[in-house]
């Protein structure tokens, strides 16, 4: 007898990507999700980021070998130096998975995808009243964040930060909210004072640089900018390095009166959480409380742009190159 029984088969869900494919050149992909697991959720991308500064170095393969393992983002698919995925700021909208977070916006340190399945515990639901457009910003707060935490300000410090790009922007905001701190933002671009007054931070190119700072925060990704933060650093202060350099080799005046002058030179990276508060604070703490910082509108001065998701192959070799102009790049999903 023909069996009329009728069987229901879920067709996979497809998902379009961005993959480098080689330096300097990027596609989009097809693929199709994995089926949802238990405690997974399903999320449809509204909006991203491009992170210039470290994208650049991946989209251009300046990667050093050294590196490879530790430059890996969260859900970075294939490896350096291509064909992978790669990208960390990612805001959207559950569409599957555990009731607590169904159709809430959330966000999720994934590359340049318009679907994607992670673990529920790999997204982090938006704090009531963010927009989903600011928090693309995430990863560059928490980054800033965990810099402030590694300089270690004080009431009343003078700090001078150099390098106006979104993460030294974003330094110099937090620094200027705490009580009597005078705060400048250098950086060799002129445009870079509106971004500034924007922040209520104050604003200055390189000569007209205030010395005899008690801290220096370096985020230009240019060697002469921490060779200007180390003049421009007052007896025994300490220059907080920020940048980060890809292959590119480094010179500095430690000779002169770098000694008498007992600085400090320290880096600070994002990948650990810094030293004073590792026992207590875990990654999930800090972008939480990187959301909760970002509820200034004032923040929306960063975004420099937006463009569709679907032109990205296009798009992204200006991106990574305009460095003059480009701060916070935002991509908007269908």
């Amino acid at each position: 007898m023909p069996n009329n029984h009728k069987y229901s088969v879920m067709s996979p869900i497809s998902a379009k990507a961005f993959w480098l494919l080689a330096p300097g050149h990027g596609a989009l992909r097809d693929e199709s999700l994995p089926p949802l697991g238990r405690d997974e959720v399903r999320v449809r991308t509204r909006y991203s980021a491009v992170s210039r500064g470290t994208e650049a170095l991946v989209f251009n393969g300046q990667v050093p070998t050294s590196e490879y393992q530790r430059m890996r983002a969260p859900f970075q698919s294939g490896d350096f130096p291509a064909p992978l995925k790669y990208g960390y700021a990612s805001v959207g909208i559950v569409e599957a998975g555990p009731e607590t977070l169904r159709n809430r916006h959330v966000f999720c340190l994934y590359p340049h995808q318009d679907r994607y399945v992670v673990p529920a515990g790999a997204v982090q639901p938006l704090p009531d009243g963010l927009p989903p457009e600011r928090a693309v910003l995430a990863a560059n707060m928490e980054t800033a964040l965990n810099g402030v935490w590694d300089a270690a300000p004080s009431l009343g410090d003078r700090v001078l930060v150099i390098g106006a790009g979104v993460v030294g922007a974003l330094v110099a905001y937090l620094c200027a909210r705490i009580p009597g701190t005078r705060v400048r933002l250098v950086d060799i671009e002129p445009r870079r004072a509106e971004l500034a007054e924007a922040l209520g931070v104050g604003f200055c190119s390189p000569p007209q640089a205030p010395c005899d700072n008690d801290l220096v925060v370096h985020a230009s990704g240019n060697p002469g900018g921490l060779r200007r933060a180390l003049r421009l650093a007052g007896p025994e202060a300490t220059v907080l390095e920020m940048s980060w350099y890809g292959e590119q080799e480094v010179g500095l005046p430690l000779g002169e009166a770098f000694h008498a002058r007992r600085l400090t030179l320290r880096s600070s990276q994002v990948g650990g959480i810094a030293t004073a508060r590792r026992p207590r604070w875990d990654h999930h703490r800090r972008l939480a409380l990187a959301l909760e910082l970002l509820a200034d509108e004032c923040l929306d001065a960063l975004i420099s742009g937006e463009s569709d998701f679907l032109d990205l192959p296009e798009t992204m070799p200006d991106l990574v190159s305009g460095s003059g102009e480009v701060l916070c790049h935002r991509l908007r999903y269908p």
